[in-house]
């Protein structure tokens, strides 16, 4: 049985973007559930949307995500250079033999003619080259007459394939343009170099986005033409935005990178992507990149798109944060902490234990501590509170008491403020309301009364009880 060898072939145009890395971890996991090899190609033949550093954003992509390749341009292989640009040469002999077989053909119009053909309703190129006997081919080069080489595509009849996932896909010739092979500088087009450098790989299952579908006949007789077998073919319908919008990076749709920067975990991006268009047998939302070696198969991949649903992504990333011991938070959470200063006067590693089991991704910890900025000229109405018949009247008459504990009691603040509550007749709920109100002014705090105030510390804690006692009065 051969040995199943799968491939990611970006092109370096920027960040990384949702849908790139989905095919790239799908590629992945069928190698890898085969025991096979994946592949990392860069695919760099249109140098007029390259963007300086994007490589190296690709490599370390995969390597954080996971998903490390069995070759590629920076770990090698026996089927290097694993670089489009550095296999120039490579391409040009192939569509000589190519043009020697029929399947292709020298091509030498200018681009006035070509733009005249299509303002006369022409719709694709009218095979005018194709006449050339091959003498007036060999003399025209000879001159140094610029030319392509385009594709040779019969005219009558139709071309079938099976993809493993929509299975048989026909489509006519006739829909079919002669696309160019070879630009007119020597540079293969993506469509002739994608179909040789699979060839030489030994890729023998091309995983891609399903807008080939119709454009793989064109690939498939360039594999004919050259007395090559073709490959299996895995398409994967687009992630959209919405309901009409596809996720794109010229919408400045999120990349791997963005969604690290807003405080997502790599492992629940990884997760919540391979359920965009793949769904495990037995429905389970939650697992591990190991788990998914094992889970995936080609029966659970969707034939209609998926909707990017940032809220299921981001309580996928909750239960993933919740799971971190809060040492494992504050270490991963440490970059977010720096971002908000007010932070920098607290203890961000007790704050860790109260925030991990609130937060969802890494950055709420500003959204979580935002009350820690806002306690001048709270509304004081926050006392009341119907459940524990609290009130600013109530809240006047307790509060010197309060002072009196935290000046003397600080250091056994929880039961201290217990045992006020039993000795004067009021319910515990009661004084720790009013008493978590008065030192953060806040409604919602990511701990409990005594728990703030051992963030806060005793001379903040007695500072912001005297204020709101003297606001009250």
């Amino acid at each position: 049985m051969e040995e199943v060898r799968t491939r990611f072939a970006p092109s370096p145009t920027g960040y990384l973007h949702i849908g790139g890395l989905r095919t790239a971890l799908y590629a992945y996991l069928f190698a890898k559930k085969q025991g096979g090899k994946f592949v990392l190609r860069i695919e760099d033949t249109d140098r007029e949307r390259y963007v300086d550093g994007a490589v190296e954003i690709i490599y370390k992509t995969l390597r954080e995500a996971g998903l490390y390749y069995d070759e590629g341009p920076d770990v090698g292989g026996p089927y290097g250079p694993y670089i489009q640009s550095e296999r120039k040469n490579t391409y040009l002999e192939y569509a000589k033999q190519l043009v020697a077989n029929g399947g292709a053909y020298y091509c030498f119009c200018s681009k006035e003619r070509l733009e005249k053909l299509h303002e006369s309703g022409a719709t694709k190129y009218d095979k005018h080259c194709l006449s050339l006997s091959k003498e007036e081919v060999e003399a025209r080069i000879a001159a140094g007459e610029p030319y392509v080489i385009r594709q040779n595509i019969p005219e009558e009849g139709s071309t079938t394939y099976t993809d493993m996932v929509f299975g048989d896909i026909t489509v006519e010739n006739k829909d079919l343009e002669d696309g160019i092979l070879i630009k007119s500088d020597g540079m293969p087009t993506y469509n002739f170099a994608n179909v040789v450098d699979d060839h030489l790989m030994h890729i023998n299952y091309v995983i891609r986005g399903v807008e080939y579908l119709s454009s793989t006949p064109k690939y498939n007789l360039m594999y004919d033409g050259l007395g090559w077998e073709r490959p299996h073919y895995i398409h994967l319908q687009p992630i959209m935005r919405d309901a009409t919008h596809k996720l794109s990076k010229r919408h400045g749709d999120a990349s791997y990178e963005d969604f690290i920067a807003k405080g997502y975990l790599k492992e629940a991006i990884i997760n919540y992507i391979a359920l965009l268009g793949w769904s495990p047998k037995d429905n389970t939302e939650k697992f591990t990149l190991a788990e998914m070696e094992q889970m995936f198969g080609l029966e659970g991949i969707s034939k209609s798109a998926s909707i990017f649903d940032e809220a299921k992504m981001r309580w996928l990333n909750s239960q993933y944060i919740h799971e971190l011991s809060d040492e494992e938070f504050y270490e991963k959470a440490k970059p977010f902490y720096a971002k908000y200063q007010y932070l920098n006067d607290f203890d961000c590693k007790f704050l860790s234990g109260l925030l991990k089991g609130r937060a969802e991704t890494l950055d709420d910890v500003g959204r979580l501590t935002e009350f820690l900025t806002l306690f001048d000229n709270f509304d004081l109405t926050l006392f009341r509170n119907a459940k524990w018949k609290t009130d600013e009247e109530l809240a006047v008459k307790i509060l010197p008491d309060l002072i009196g504990i935290c000046k003397d009691k600080f250091d056994n603040l929880s039961d201290s403020l217990n045992e006020y509550a039993l000795n004067s007749g009021l319910k515990k709920g009661q004084v720790l309301w009013i008493f978590r109100i008065a030192i953060t002014g806040a409604q919602n705090t990511p701990g409990g009364a005594s728990e703030m105030a051992e963030l806060l510390g005793k001379d903040r804690v007695l500072s912001r009880l005297e204020t709101v006692l003297k606001r009250l009065q």
